[in-house]
């Protein structure tokens, strides 16, 4: 029996081996086939992430925003600079006032005497250090300038520019690139000792960090340390989104691995310091540390204290949270965390830790760049660049963009309009009124401010470049330019007749022009007609003279607007912008030397090289003596025409040329004046077009007064030409005459328009003066 039992075991157990072995093998099957389907899906997956890391990283390449600065203000000995002027310029330049010079950025006034400490800066012809200046102002003037440091006279030191704009790249990211040999030695270690210790010596991952930020975390219930190296910020900032999901947790960990397969440390630290996101400015995002520098603290990255380098850095944690502007204190304790892991380091001594400490933030109160300042004439700046540049460039090649744009002229000219529309309102004109205005360098054609708005903060319809209205007898000098040019034909003081007239029109309709007193004045001259702006007698002189010729001299002086053939483009029915109106007075301001308006002097790329310089180009107009001769008589135009109210408004008497302009039931008002070195063109009216009771002198006048009240005045220059001279004439017989003589008045001609017919006092000078030279000679009369 026992040995049946025994003998039903064995079979039992035998019966029950081989069942198990088939359920092992199942098992090893399905590990293998899990392993084989992860690792099928895994290697592609790597493989994926491995060409997303080369490929991008390779050849990586952030868009960055090129900056647009305004001119670098000059100063030299003799210069015209008002105390006030100089501080307008520093402060837009981001200067702040202080009690002493003693770092970049800062200036002191002391009395009559300024002492600016000048950033370093890269100017167009190379990189000038930073450097103290000294310049003392007597009566408007720079009397003495020189080198703060070792007191050495200057000829002439220039100021950093402003940066007026940023082109941003459609991302929305502001940074600066720097080199890592270029960054702070303890702004490379201290950033590894705060946030990544390990950095020099793990693969990408750091297993002992994370499970030290694992334990803190359990510890203090919540997340306080995180456990992400370097290199994992860098991945997660640069290829990934910041969702807090386990996929992108892994994807993460694995390019990590790969990017420091196939990177060294160096380049990725380098990428870091430029990636990394360090705060916000409006729309904006801050990234790297070079741009943070200049935005937090006004200085390049070169220059940071320990205590300014130690902010940065803390501010990685939470750029937000952190926020010196808005949460100083926090900002203060996060600063102070990083200085003591500093000293933990050995980074810094504890005395220089405790120094630091004891420093202040040191941040400015508001960035320098506060996006872009401008806006009208920025416009005007990428509208020339259009001509060379896509857009995307613009926006993605750091280029530097060096312009014309004198910041203090420009915030005149803005206040001009602004202050100056507001009291027409109070003066009973609608309180809708806009205006625009531009002032251009006579000489260089540079455009040195451009207000498209009375609102200069708003960036909508800019009228300086877009807004093409009548211009009215804005026109009119021209078609006086034209007749003077037939010096056989015609002088200033060559008589017209000033009478109602009736023109058919091509459609049949009959065109009479009034003028605007409603009267007609009979024979006048070229001077009277011009200077009291009379309708009639210019529609004559015009009629003699050609519609064909005027719009060609029109073409002639860079204007391509569609103009009809009609006789009341004598009377300016031809529609132009502000910007085209200056183009044509720039010519006439020159005495003859067209100049093409400008807005950009060149263009650099981001490492320095210049790509594009839009030099001078200076165009002789034919017969310039004709052009000096115009010019007196918009002189005229000032002392006794349609702008003669303009010398009160200045508050001096000034040589000043201009002309007024009116439209058709006095929709438009326009000005054009000039000085020797300065042309402005400004115009007034209703956005609708609109009947808005403005005239020449009651509205576009008063804002161009109110700007050259706050200019230097020089006066035009009135010396004639070859093929120009003044002669003393008798207004009333047109005769030639003398000073002596009553009556004479001195005039200037184009050589052979002059009268030959003497009056009596000047045959009579004449006869005196021969009896005087022959008695000098004999001692007798002739």
């Amino acid at each position: 029996m026992k040995a049946s039992r025994k003998k039903g075991a064995a079979a039992r157990k035998k019966s029950r081996a081989p069942a198990a072995r088939p359920w092992r093998r199942r098992a090893w099957r399905l590990l293998l086939l899990a392993a084989g389907i992860f690792l099928g899906l895994m290697v592609p997956w790597v493989l994926y992430l491995n060409h997303q890391v080369t490929s991008e990283f390779e050849g990586r390449k952030w868009d960055l925003p090129s900056r647009v600065f305004a001119r670098a203000m000059e100063l030299y000995p003799g210069a015209q600079l008002k105390l006030q002027d100089l501080e307008l310029e520093l402060r837009i330049s981001g200067y702040r006032r202080s009690d002493r010079a003693g770092r970049p950025g800062l200036y002191r006034v002391a009395g009559n005497t300024v002492e600016i400490h000048r950033r370093a800066f890269r100017f167009p012809e190379g990189t000038e250090e930073a450097r103290r200046i000294e310049l003392q102002l007597s009566g408007g003037v720079i009397g003495r300038l020189r080198d703060a440091a070792s007191g050495r006279e200057l000829e002439l030191a220039r100021l950093d520019p402003a940066e007026i704009a940023s082109i941003y790249p459609l991302q929305k990211e502001d940074r600066t690139l720097v080199d890592l040999e270029d960054v702070p030695p303890l702004l490379v270690t201290g950033l590894q000792a705060v946030e990544d210790r390990h950095f020099k010596r793990h693969p990408g991952l750091d297993l002992r960090g994370i499970a030290r930020a694992a334990m803190a975390n359990l510890r203090a219930g919540r997340a306080v340390q995180g456990g992400s190296t370097l290199t994992q910020q860098l991945v997660k900032n640069y290829f990934l989104t910041q969702d807090r999901t386990v996929v992108r947790k892994f994807n993460e960990a694995i390019m990590a691995l790969l990017l420091e397969y196939h990177y060294d440390k160096g380049e990725i630290l380098e990428a870091y310091i430029n990636e990394v996101f360090l705060g916000q400015q409006g729309a904006y995002a801050v990234h790297g540390f070079g741009r943070a520098s200049q935005f937090y603290f006004d200085q390049p990255l070169e220059r940071l204290e320990p205590e300014q380098i130690a902010l940065l850095i803390g501010l990685v944690k939470g750029p937000s949270y952190y926020n010196p502007r808005k949460h100083p204190q926090r900002a203060r304790e996060r600063r102070d965390q990083v200085l003591a892991a500093f000293a933990e380091t050995g980074l810094l001594s504890g005395e220089q830790a405790q120094a630091a400490r004891a420093a202040e933030l040191g941040i400015t109160d508001s960035p320098r760049n506060q996006g872009s300042h401008y806006h009208a004439f920025v416009e005007l700046v990428r509208r020339q660049l259009a001509q060379v540049y896509r857009e995307d460039d613009l926006r993605s090649e750091g280029l530097r963009i060096f312009t014309t744009l004198s910041p203090s002229e420009q915030e005149k000219a803005q206040a001009a309009v602004t202050e100056g529309l507001r009291q027409l309102a109070t003066r009973g004109l609608p309180a809708s009124l806009q205006g625009a205005l531009v002032l251009a360098d006579v000489t260089s054609g540079e455009v040195r401010a451009l207000v498209g708005d009375r609102d200069g903060d708003r960036a909508g319809f800019n009228r300086a470049l877009n807004a093409r209205r009548q211009i009215g007898s804005v026109i009119k000098p021209l078609v006086y330019l034209l007749a003077l040019e037939h010096e056989a034909d015609y002088n200033l003081l060559t008589r017209i007749e000033d009478e109602p007239l009736t023109l058919r029109q091509p459609n049949g309709s009959a065109w009479r022009p009034d003028n605007y007193d409603g009267i007609s004045h009979g024979e006048v001259t070229l001077l009277e007609a011009l200077t009291r702006s009379y309708n009639q007698a210019t529609v004559r002189l015009g009629l003699n003279i050609g519609v064909n010729h005027l719009l060609a001299r029109l073409e002639q002086l860079g204007v391509n607007a569609e103009v009809d053939a009609v006789p009341s483009v004598f009377l300016g029915a031809v529609e132009l912008t502000p910007l085209e109106v200056t183009q044509i007075y720039q010519s006439l301001a020159a005495a003859g030397y067209s100049v093409p308006l400008r807005s950009v002097l060149a263009v650099h790329n981001a490492e320095g090289s210049e790509l594009v310089r839009y030099p001078l180009r200076m165009m002789p107009q034919p017969r310039r003596e004709v052009v000096s001769v115009l010019n007196y008589a918009l002189t005229q135009v000032v002392e006794q025409g349609t702008a003669s109210k303009l010398p009160a408004l200045l508050g001096q008497p000034v040589t000043v040329a201009g002309k007024t302009g009116t439209t058709n039931d006095r929709r438009d008002s326009w000005f054009v004046g000039y000085t020797r070195d300065r042309v402005a063109v400004t115009w007034v009216g209703d956005d609708d077009n609109r009947p808005a009771g403005v005239t020449g002198s009651n509205a576009a006048m008063q804002v161009w007064a109110r700007l050259f009240r706050e200019l230097p005045l020089e006066p035009v220059d009135l010396r004639m030409p070859d093929g120009a001279a003044w002669f003393w004439v008798d207004p009333g017989s047109r005769r030639l005459s003398a000073q002596q003589c009553a009556g004479a008045v001195q005039v200037p001609y184009v050589v052979g328009s002059e009268p030959t017919a003497m009056t009596e006092c000047l045959a009579a000078a004449q006869e005196e003066d021969n009896e005087s030279f022959w008695r000098k000679i004999f001692g007798k009369k002739n």
